[in-house]
């Protein structure tokens, strides 16, 4: 079987019956399509000839072009899962791939704000003097800080989303995993301002997208960004945080806080406890610099 075809057939298996987020899908496609690439240079076309050395080789070379321990990992993660797929489907008989042992990633801990960097964040859209944009922009940050919410899960949040009166929102995660996120008073009455002053002056068209553009479109991820950089730029910080260092910043203020881990992550929709666990790295790491800076006889 061509190895394209196969990889069609994998990306529609993985997107339509396993039922992956478009973005775990969109990694995954970018990572066979490079394995392809390599194959085909090599003179590789068919999935069947396809050989434990071969690849060896295309990691290696992924090694050679300076890609760090994490990519690689990431990359053989999904030729491993390509190469089930193909045993499932009877394309293949032996998997080439079941020898090779995953390499340790790098782990590098998250990027964090401290509570005063968030709440300089939080009260920077003060700073504008649109004050339709300055509403919708205090509870969008407002929301993502309260929440821990992925940028997607954000952008994507629809008027049904929001409980008011109760003070919980639905998000659906990764996978259509749909979890249920607790929502501060702060973040409420930003949300409720929101709705009731700036959100009828951006609306053009019918639509159930929480959060709207200047021209009543869905807000998107890359929007987002944007706003935040601009927002960071006048706050002046200079470190880099991105959309996720927010939801870094509320998982690990929770824990500083005396949260238990189990209940951040269910909040942050891990599936795996040891995802969330990162966090009381960083926690321990926080202390020690503290201890330090502070004590005596440090």
């Amino acid at each position: 079987m061509n190895i394209d075809n196969a990889i069609d057939g994998f990306i529609n298996y993985i997107a339509s019956e396993k039922g992956l987020s478009r973005n775990t899908v969109s990694a995954y496609s970018a990572d066979l399509k490079r394995f392809s690439d390599f194959l085909n240079e090599s003179g590789i076309t068919d999935v069947r000839d396809i050989k434990t050395d071969k690849i060896l080789g295309f990691l290696k070379s992924l090694k050679n072009n300076n890609l760090t321990s994490s990519s690689v990992v990431r990359y053989q993660v999904s030729i491993r899962n390509f190469f089930r797929f193909l045993l499932k489907e009877g394309i293949l008989k032996k998997d080439p791939v079941h020898i090779l042992e995953l390499p340790k990633r790098d782990r590098k801990l998250p990027q964090v704000m401290n509570e005063s960097e968030v709440e300089s964040l939080l009260n920077s859209p003060s700073m504008i003097r649109d004050k339709k944009r300055q509403i919708r922009d205090k509870a969008m940050l407002e929301v993502m800080y309260a929440t821990g919410l992925r940028v997607s899960e954000l952008v994507g949040m629809t008027l049904n989303s929001i409980e008011m009166t109760v003070g919980y929102i639905k998000v659906k995660g990764k996978g259509g995993k749909e979890r249920i996120v607790p929502i501060g008073d702060a973040a409420k009455e930003a949300v409720a301002q929101y709705l009731d002053e700036s959100r009828p002056a951006f609306l053009r068209r019918t639509t159930d997208c929480l959060f709207l553009t200047q021209q009543g479109d869905c807000f998107t991820r890359q929007g987002f960004w944007k706003l935040l950089k601009t927002y960071l730029k006048k706050i002046k910080i200079t470190k880099h945080v991105s959309p996720h260092t927010l939801r870094h910043s509320f998982a690990t203020h929770l824990l500083e806080h005396g949260a238990d881990l189990r209940s951040v992550q269910l909040m942050l929709g891990h599936s795996d406890i040891s995802t969330t666990q990162i966090y009381t790295h960083v926690n321990t790491e926080m202390l020690k610099r503290m201890y330090d800076k502070y004590h005596p006889r440090s």
